[in-house]
């Protein structure tokens, strides 16, 4: 038996418990992983509290991201040893995740550890550092490049925002950073930020067009925000769209697109295809300072995962939440 955050559902309501299980508990996959660190998400933590209809299938153990060592493998491209990754796929909503010291999985969805990152520096950037860098990607593909001009990254105190200013300001570019807590500031110009920006200027309905002032945009955001983003987008401008944490609708008009000719590019982790994957794991291993890591990360034990779901899901945590499962398989 073996220690896992496990989701179950009676009478309509779901519940998360620390709790024991067995490798005979464990889903179908041809891949089996001892975890050496989980993180805990903005999406692991609407599905441990049960404020987000995030899992698909019951029980589940959540943790969409994982980093571990090969312990059995039926797939001719792992073996036992081998240092792997995992972010997406649907573990944590129908597939059995990371939050727990086994995890069993499609050999399909894992990639190699990059070098030079340890276990640990891989699960702190996890799916939020994977997906800046996939919105990076996308800026690039689309033309903006640094010295096009500012470039917007709301919910800049997050995961995702947080590696996003990182990589971005490594990179050459000129970043403003949007956050709705001031307190951030000093921590966000330290990633790089040139100009750290009140949330409350995206927040209420703006015009149609706004003055052009960003290149490029990355928005973790959406709602309302996502709308004044693109309003206030310079000819040709692109916005890369990965979230949705103020909301799902977009009250916007057709105007920044056909005055403007703006891109709103839409950035899925999930689901992204293996060779993507390593094209992002390469370049972040290439693009993001390993020494932001101390700023970016606070260390939760797998027994206080649920209690830290609340906090995050209020806004209370800054940056990348590590859950080190069995951190001494790093050293082996």
């Amino acid at each position: 038996m073996y220690d896992a955050i496990l989701i179950e559902k009676s009478a309509g309501t779901s519940h998360a418990r620390l709790t024991g299980i067995d490798d005979a508990q464990l889903p179908s996959g041809d891949v089996t992983i001892r975890v050496a660190y989980s993180t805990l998400n903005y999406k692991d933590a609407l599905a441990i509290t049960g404020k987000g209809p995030v899992v698909r299938n019951f029980p589940m153990v959540p943790g969409i991201d994982f980093a571990g060592v090969v312990e059995a493998s039926e797939n001719p491209d792992w073996k036992p040893g081998d240092r792997v990754v995992l972010n997406g796929w649907g573990v944590g909503e129908t597939h059995w995740g990371g939050l727990a010291a086994r995890a069993r999985v499609k050999g399909e969805w894992l990639v190699p550890l990059q070098a030079p990152f340890t276990m640990r520096q891989a699960a702190t950037i996890g799916t939020a550092g994977y997906t800046a860098m996939l919105c990076v990607l996308a800026l690039e593909r689309h033309g903006v490049y640094p010295g096009a001009g500012e470039v917007l990254v709301t919910g800049a105190a997050g995961g995702v925002g947080s590696v996003a200013v990182a990589i971005l300001s490594k990179l050459g570019y000129s970043v403003v950073a949007a956050t709705g807590r001031p307190a951030e500031a000093e921590y966000l110009t330290r990633l790089g930020a040139r100009e750290v920006m009140d949330r409350a200027a995206l927040v209420e309905p703006g015009k149609p067009l706004a003055r052009e002032r960003w290149a490029g945009a990355v928005d973790v955001v959406g709602g309302q925000v996502l709308a004044n983003v693109c309003a206030a987008m310079r000819y040709r401008g692109v916005v890369a769209a990965c979230g949705l944490a103020g909301g799902m609708a977009l009250p916007i008009t057709v105007a920044p697109f056909i005055l403007r000719g703006i891109t709103l590019a839409g950035i899925d982790s999930v689901m992204c295809p293996k060779a993507e994957r390593l094209e992002a794991w390469g370049r972040l291993a290439r693009d993001l300072d390993v020494h932001h890591f101390a700023e970016l990360t606070e260390e939760v034990a797998l027994a206080d995962a649920i209690a830290t779901a609340d906090r995050l899901l209020a806004g209370q945590v800054r940056g990348r939440i590590v859950v080190p499962v069995a951190p001494e398989l790093d050293g082996e």
